[in-house]
């Protein structure tokens, strides 16, 4: 899992224009990690004023990533997109119902399925989303990015307004590929294991 990322010249070429053209040096490690990470799959630079992170959120969240929490995405297009890690998706098993869309029951079968402490990537429907903050399924981190001009800003800012260990943005923008973007980012950053840390300080 930690093995070192060989980059390919294309993405060292693209980081190094997104950078020329967006100041993220002033940001927090991680936090410039995800925001690099999601403007660079969307060619967006709006999203480093769009996205909504926390630093000691995404360490306590990097952390729980590469100490084995499992991963929920909320559709296979989210899933196909994270590297490094299979997603759980239930989406293809999940059915609709008065009140219930199949997004909402594929959020249920997954919290069935991994319980508290997972990582959920949410890229497509907010009401994945809405029913995730109804489950009291304490993750370890809600990567809430649904795009769409119905539900999606409502839901992300409930998201907020929940106090989870979240990622989110202000916008009707998102969807999978920049909420998969947001989980590789924290996948990519290398993570030194407290004892390893420890080790260090005591040398």
């Amino acid at each position: 899992m930690n093995q070192q990322r060989v980059v390919h010249p294309i993405e060292e070429e693209s980081f190094r224009r997104l950078r020329a053209r967006v100041d993220t040096s002033y940001l927090a490690p991680l936090t410039r990690a995800v925001v690099e990470r999601v403007v660079h799959s969307a060619a967006d630079p709006a999203y480093v004023t769009d996205l909504v992170c926390d630093e000691p959120t995404l360490a306590a969240a990097h952390g729980a990533l590469h100490t084995g929490a499992p991963v929920v995405a909320d559709v296979e297009m989210v899933a196909a997109g994270i590297t490094r890690r299979t997603a759980v998706c239930r989406l293809k098993e999940a059915v609709s119902g008065p009140g219930l869309t199949r997004s909402a029951h594929a959020a249920r079968l997954a919290y069935e399925q991994v319980g508290p402490g997972a990582i959920w990537v949410i890229g497509c429907a907010p009401t994945a989303l809405e029913e995730l903050l109804l489950l009291d399924a304490a993750p370890a981190l809600v990567i809430g990015l649904p795009v769409g001009f119905v539900g999606a800003v409502e839901s992300k800012a409930a998201l907020r307004e929940s106090g989870l260990p979240s990622v989110s943005n202000i916008s009707e923008k998102g969807g999978s590929a920049v909420a998969a973007a947001a989980l590789n980012a924290l996948l990519y950053h290398p993570y030194d294991p407290p004892h390893h840390q420890l080790a260090k300080e005591n040398a």
